[in-house]
């Protein structure tokens, strides 16, 4: 019941004929040095062997633009569909791993995996992060920082899609406001 959670579409494949998408909702940072992630991916999955042989992915992030081909995605199989046609995504190339970016995505994540762990009903698949790619526009011209607030990116929580909500804080603001307290107090 760790809800809500990103729903992000997987993209893989080394070649075009193989390429594939999936959509994850079990995926998250584990380390931020070395940065890696994971996915976990049930063994019956069209894209399991895929992962498996190939060992690498893209973690693509994915909008309320993006809401209707990130479930279609999830819900048929790259068996019998090609997911970037009938989704009508572009595959980009990526600069570190042979699994292709979705180019509409506001940000990909790639990854190259480092172990395999089954885990029961899903197998985890452990990954570093070796490259990120991000829309120009969601960075600051004058700081360079990125920010995601635009990017009306979407979340999974119990079997239902949502966009995220407004803004309510920042890290470390609440030692802000106990600082502030104490000086008005003083």
């Amino acid at each position: 019941m760790l809800y809500p959670l990103p729903a992000v579409m997987v993209s893989l494949g080394a070649r075009p004929e193989e390429h594939n998408i999936i959509t994850i909702a079990w995926t998250g940072t584990i380390c931020s040095d070395p940065p890696m992630c994971y996915i976990s991916v049930r063994p019956n999955r069209h894209s399991y062997d895929i992962l498996k042989k190939n060992r690498e992915f893209v973690i693509n992030l994915t909008t309320a633009d993006l809401a209707f081909a990130t479930d279609w995605c999830g819900v048929r199989s790259g068996r019998d569909h090609n997911k970037f046609e009938a989704m009508k995504l572009t595959p980009g190339q990526a600069s570190m791993v042979s699994a292709p970016i979705i180019e509409e995505a506001p940000v990909n994540i790639e990854c190259k995996v480092t172990e395999i762990i089954p885990l029961g009903t899903h197998h985890l698949f452990l990954a570093e992060v070796v490259n990120v790619k991000a829309e120009d526009r969601y960075l600051n011209s004058k700081t360079g920082a990125f920010s995601l607030e635009d990017a009306n990116l979407m979340a999974y929580a119990h079997g239902k899609y949502y966009e995220l909500g407004k803004k309510i804080g920042k890290f470390g603001y609440s030692v802000e406001k106990k600082k502030r307290k104490k000086k008005k107090g003083k």
